[in-house]
This record gives structure tokens, sequence and C-alpha cells, in this order.
């Protein structure tokens, strides 16, 4: 493959690869070992869905349904583009025999539209509205794994993770929020074998950047003057001042992190110390860092003695607490894309990663909603939150709650050995 990123390039034989990929995926199913033909981007899926302990024979639970379906995707950003994906793919999808699907961050489906036959046999395996299609809840397929890499992915027969969907192709495209970054959810095409075409990968992509564009259109642009702060769930923030965008490098995100927390303004020394493990980095090193991040900046925004913002920085991390700190759980856990610069070894960093990440496991625990649980849990940072994985299992309806009870089970043994 000259493209890891296309499961089945122009002219080539899908039985063919239909049949090498289930040799493949039995042997990996057998002995853990991942061979040719497997895609990169695939095998990494397949390895990140057995950690997670997705079961193979196993299928999507449906979490939302009736009342609560409909006013959760009615009041979810991508609404205001569901015309647009119906005008671009409804009748790609309808002549095709294919659906569209779009789904939230978390991977729940919450429009599936298209073929009627087809629709029919997706429900089989619960590719339906309500239910969660994310790579932690049901391996390897287009919309849960576009949301684990952030890029349009297609996914080809058996290089599904779980057996039920081999049948089937599939290609989705992440889509965000054009003003902050932040990841809103992923729209996917799926159908036979006819999807199993370069071209499919590229028009849910082209999809995907309309609807980041229409929305753009949509909301406001940040007002004059403002400056936000992105760091959740990524190691390379994003800051967004007067419309401009700039990707911060993990240094520099830490140091916007602390600095907008206190707009009082930070000594260097004091400033050294909530950076640097090691106490053998010298003031000069951290000079350097700022004298950098102001030329990229520019020299309107880093101010010095003390070191502070010149303009209040609005960040999502003070988005989360502060949805906390008003009762909001749900609209925190919406605002919450992650912990906080997971990758910093920075000690204030961490102890604020700590912090916001237990104060927001706490709330949804107090809380009790299947649904948020079930967002923390199946998520990369909750996949081994035994306490939340116990909570989850028993709000969960009877039927649902076998696999959670399992995971209890799994975690508590590994846990406590």
């Amino acid at each position: 493959m000259t493209d890891t990123w296309v499961a089945l390039e122009a002219g080539a034989d899908p039985a063919r690869r239909r049949g090498a990929l289930r040799r493949a995926y039995e042997s990996f199913a057998t002995a853990g070992r991942v061979e040719r033909p497997v895609r990169s981007v695939v095998a990494a899926s397949w390895q990140r869905s057995a950690r997670a302990r997705v079961s193979q024979d196993g299928g999507a639970s449906v979490e939302l349904s009736d009342d609560g379906l409909v006013a959760y995707r009615d009041a979810h950003p991508l609404a205001r583009v569901m015309p647009l994906f119906r005008e671009l793919m409804g009748a790609y999808a309808m002549d095709g025999e294919h659906l569209m699907a779009v789904c939230d961050a978390h991977g729940r489906l919450l429009w599936v539209e298209g073929h009627r036959a087809t629709r029919l046999l997706a429900s089989r395996m619960n590719f339906v509205p309500g239910a969660r299609w994310s790579e932690t809840a049901t391996g390897t397929n287009a919309p849960g794994t576009a949301l684990t890499v952030d890029r349009p992915v297609q996914v080809f027969a058996a290089e599904h993770f779980q057996r039920p969907a081999h049948p089937w192709t599939c290609a989705a495209a992440p889509v965000h929020d054009p003003h902050t970054g932040r990841l809103l959810g992923a729209v996917d095409i799926t159908g036979g074998d006819r999807l199993a075409h370069p071209h499919s990968l590229a028009f849910v992509g082209a999809v995907a950047r309309a609807a980041e564009s229409q929305l753009a259109l949509l909301a406001p642009p940040p007002t004059t003057g403002s400056v936000r702060l992105a760091a959740l769930g990524r190691d390379e923030a994003l800051l967004v001042a007067d419309g401009r965008k700039v990707r911060l490098s993990r240094r520099h995100s830490e140091i916007l992190t602390l600095l907008a927390r206190r707009p009082e303004g930070v000594v260097g020394d004091e400033l050294l110390m909530d950076l640097y493990e090691d106490e053998s980095v010298t003031p000069v090193t951290l000079r350097a860092e700022l004298s950098r991040l102001r030329g990229l900046l520019g020299p309107g925004l880093l101010r010095s003695r003390p070191y502070r913002l010149a303009a209040p920085v609005d960040s999502d991390a003070d988005t989360v607490a502060r949805r906390l700190a008003s009762g909001a759980v749900a609209s925190a856990m919406s605002a919450y894309a992650g912990p906080l610069l997971p990758s910093s070894r920075a000690p204030t960093v961490v102890r604020l990663r700590r912090r916001l990440a237990d104060q927001l496991r706490a709330a949804l625990i107090a809380r009790g909603d299947p649904g948020l649980l079930a967002d923390w849990a199946y998520s990369p940072w909750g996949e081994d939150d035994l306490p939340v994985w116990r909570a989850l299992a028993s709000v969960l309806p009877v039927p649902q709650r076998p696999a959670a009870l399992a995971r209890v089970d799994e975690l508590d043994a590994r846990q406590g050995s």
C-alpha cells in the first residue's frame, strides 16, 4: 500500500484482499501477531483494542434512546451542520445503498441515515443512533478510530476488530470546532465493497472540512482582544488570539497553561519550580524559552517582571472547572477533551491535571448518570478507572450490565494483584 490510510487502492481486487485480511485477523486473534497485509494504522488500532479488552465477537451497546437521544443530539454542535451533511452525502448514500452516520466526540452515533435495507442490516450489529462506536468500546472501526487518531480513516472488512463488522467498509473523518480546535465528533460513510476505494476517504474528508467551514460561518469568531487556550487532551496546546491560531510546543504549552492561571504574574524563580522537575535547570534556560515564546506570540501578549499575559486567557480547563463549580456536570463533561497536557511532567501541570480529573470523576460518580459515566469509562483515560467502572455497572440497565461487570472483575483482579 502506498497510502496507509487507504484500505484498498484503485484497481485492487476486494475479494482477494478480504481473504488475506481474514487470515491476518485470525492470526492476530489466536497468536497476537500482526502480519501482512495489515496496514500500520490498523495494526496500531488492533493493539489498542486488545489492550482495552474489546471482545472480538461482541457488539456495540445502545446508550441513548428515545427522548434522551433527541434532546442530546438537538443540543449538539453538529446538529447545526446536519443539513449540510444531508445535502452533500444524502443522495450518495441512497444511490450507493450506503449509510451516512454522524457521531459525537465520544463515539456515540447521533444520526444514521441512508438506504433502508442497509440500515436494517446495520441495525443487526447495533450500528444505530445512540450506540457507542468508540474504539475503546467496539475496537477498530472508521468513526471510532478517526476520533482516536484525529484524522480521516478508512476501514475495510476484517480490518474491523469485531467480527460482526467484517462484511462492512466504512470511511470517517473527524470534525472540529473551527475556532478552538476542539474535537466535536466525526462524519462517516458505511456500506459494502464499493466504498473500498480511495475516493470514499477523500470524499468524507472533504465533507468534514466543509462542515468546519460552515460552523465557522454560523458561529461568531472570537472577539478582538480575546485569547483562548485549548490544552485538554493534547500535548501541544492550541492558542487562538484575535482569530490567529498558534500551535505551541510542549514546553510553551506548559508555560501558557501556568501563566493563564496566574493573571497577576509570576516571578522567574517560581515559574522555574512550576515547570522543571530537575532543580539543576538554570534561569537562563527558562529565559530562552520565554524569549522564543514571545517571538512566536508577538511582543504584545507576553510581558515580564513579573512574567504575565497582557490579556485574559480563557482556557478549556477553566471552562470545565467553572461548569463543575456551578453543578453543570454534563456540560463540564462535554467540554472535557481529556487530561490537561497528558504527557507533561511539569510539577504544577501534573497537580492541575490530577485535580481537574479527580474533581470531574468524583462529580460523575456522584451524579450516577449512565451516559456520562460511560463517556468517561470508554475514553482512553478512563478505560482502567475501576471506581468509575464500578459506578457504571451499578447504574446500567440489567441487559447492558454484564460487559461492565466483566470489566470490573478484570480491573479488580489486575489492580489487586
